[in-house]
């Protein structure tokens, strides 16, 4: 179920994405495609033209691969005034063991991106707080042992970046 959810601010970067790909990123691809070309005596022979047509693969992939998820997704709105864990909101939690506090925002598959603090509902810590109050402890099973994680804020997601 929630591969295919997807917050309204992780729709918009794909979108925003998928546009930059379809305008900037093809207009580089034939441009640097054209240049190889032209600066190419035997195009079977030149190393930088059969770069350049593999980047416009790859570019092409990508767009196709934008195209299928987004015509996927389904958009989950949060509800912020239920006091619950919700897709697409920030869940401040303390580790009860360690003390140690972490923030994540609650997000879909597609848009899992830890360095920013965005996990995934389907990871072992998004579906032990989906769906928890604040002040509820989650358990988390992992490699290491079993986290108890308290929920001390339930927030809004930050505007997209």
């Amino acid at each position: 179920m929630h591969e295919t959810l997807i917050t309204p601010h992780g729709l918009t970067r794909l979108q925003a994405e998928l546009d930059r790909l379809r305008t900037d990123g093809r207009r580089e691809a034939a441009v640097e495609l054209r240049n190889a070309a032209t600066a190419a005596a035997d195009l079977g022979e030149s190393p930088e033209y059969h770069a350049a047509r593999e980047q416009k693969a790859l570019l092409e992939t990508r767009i196709a691969q934008l195209e299928a998820r987004l015509a996927a997704v389904q958009v989950a709105e949060p509800d912020a005034g239920n006091d619950v864990v919700d897709l697409g909101e920030r869940v401040r939690l303390r580790n009860l063991d360690t003390g140690s506090r972490v923030t994540y925002e609650i997000v879909g598959t597609f848009e899992t991106d830890l360095a920013a603090g965005r996990i995934s509902a389907a990871s072992p810590v998004g579906r032990a707080v989906l769906g928890r109050r604040r002040g509820e402890t989650a358990l988390v099973e992992t490699p290491g042992g079993q986290l108890r994680l308290k929920i001390v804020a339930i927030e809004p997601a930050r505007a997209a970046a």
